[in-house]
């Protein structure tokens, strides 16, 4: 009977979005020893992790190269550390297991801020497929990329998917009636919702355009939820295609008013360009609300069959599917539940712990 081996996480990036909503759970499921970051971030999860090693330090470049507590790693011996993004450290000896969310700096380099940056990434990513015992991707799209960029060993990849938070459930109209009335929305309009940033890839500017040229957005609104959008006024985009009057910029919301708006949603759109997974996708679908995305990248792997599809550079191709999705809701409760139940932490966890206990065994 294998042992249960010592695990060390990076979870520097633990109070940020996205990575950092995987690290949360990965801390209260995965059993790790050490958790290595901010003692203040850290403080949450002291119970779940028994040792923590403090390094405060940016994501990205020399610096947390310089900072990384190598000597302090040393003396805590785990069996392996587990890095859960690109950002490995350069002079580790020991086993290491990453995980790969995207490459999203390789797919579109000219979304970076200069050559130099996308060199960065070039050259960690290359250095993780060279170094990494073992690389843990979120869908079978990143490990395609990885493989089609670096000829990186298939054997020593594994496809870990991500789950859904808890949260995220059904409620009632009754449960979800304020939003209305805290953020202006018209009770009598059919509800598109938006989640995310303004990041290039996210292509928010095509969702515009496909809303603009969609039959019937009278009776709708957009509603576009995210930092981005906090404070902002719909800008001159908005303006020239019409829907100032239909767009609703919600901006930051609390984790209870994001899953409500799911709940409320008539429908959830994601238009990007590229995705290492989609986790919005699942968000929806567990709180009963059909999804209209792009056909790229891991979304098909996400959405499954039941999510409707679109081409993202087609405003044409939007348009007509948000037409045909607008009604949805109710319609296919029994397969958006039987599908989202495939998706949790627990098993996310699960696979981590296997792939740590095989590679501490070698």
């Amino acid at each position: 009977m294998k042992s249960t081996p010592k695990i060390a996480i990076d979870a520097r990036m633990v109070s940020r979005s996205g990575i950092g909503t995987c690290i949360q759970h990965w801390l209260k499921d995965v059993g790790y020893s050490v958790a290595l970051g901010d003692p203040k971030d850290l403080e949450d999860y002291k119970g779940c992790v028994p040792a923590q090693i403090p390094f405060i330090s940016g994501i990205y470049g020399y610096k947390e190269q310089l900072k990384f507590p190598y000597c302090k790693l040393r003396k805590a011996k785990p069996d392996i550390l587990h890095i859960p993004h690109c950002n490995v450290p350069l002079f580790y000896r020991g086993k290491m297991m990453v995980t790969i969310h995207d490459l999203t700096h390789l797919v579109y380099p000219e979304f970076l801020p200069s050559k130099i940056v996308h060199l960065y990434f070039k050259f960690i990513f290359w250095f993780v497929c060279k170094r990494a015992n073992h690389i843990m991707t979120d869908s079978e799209s990143t490990k395609n990329d990885l493989i089609r960029f670096y000829k990186a060993d298939a054997s020593k990849m594994t496809v870990v998917p991500l789950g859904v938070g808890k949260e995220f459930v059904r409620k009632s109209r009754e449960e979800v009636d304020y939003l209305y009335e805290k953020y202006n929305i018209p009770r009598d309009k059919k509800i598109l919702l938006y989640v995310g940033n303004l990041l290039p890839h996210k292509n928010l500017n095509k969702l515009l355009e496909g809303f603009a040229r969609m039959q019937g957005r009278e009776d709708c609104r957009l509603v576009l939820v995210g930092k981005a959008f906090d404070g902002r006024t719909q800008d001159t985009r908005e303006k020239d295609l019409g829907i100032e009057e239909l767009t609703i910029h919600a901006g930051m919301v609390s984790q209870e008013d994001l899953v409500n708006f799911y709940n409320l949603a008539d429908l959830f759109v994601l238009p990007s360009l590229y995705e290492g997974f989609g986790l919005p996708v699942l968000e929806a679908f567990a709180c009963g609300t059909p999804v209209a995305c792009s056909h790229v990248s891991s979304l098909p792997e996400v959405g499954g069959d039941v999510a409707k599809y679109f081409d993202p550079k087609n405003p044409e191709s939007i348009a007509r599917t948000l037409e045909r999705s607008i009604d949805d809701k109710g319609k296919y409760d029994k397969e958006i539940d039987t599908w989202v139940s495939k998706f949790t932490w627990e098993n996310s966890a699960k696979q981590i712990r296997e792939i740590a206990t095989e590679l501490a065994a070698k």
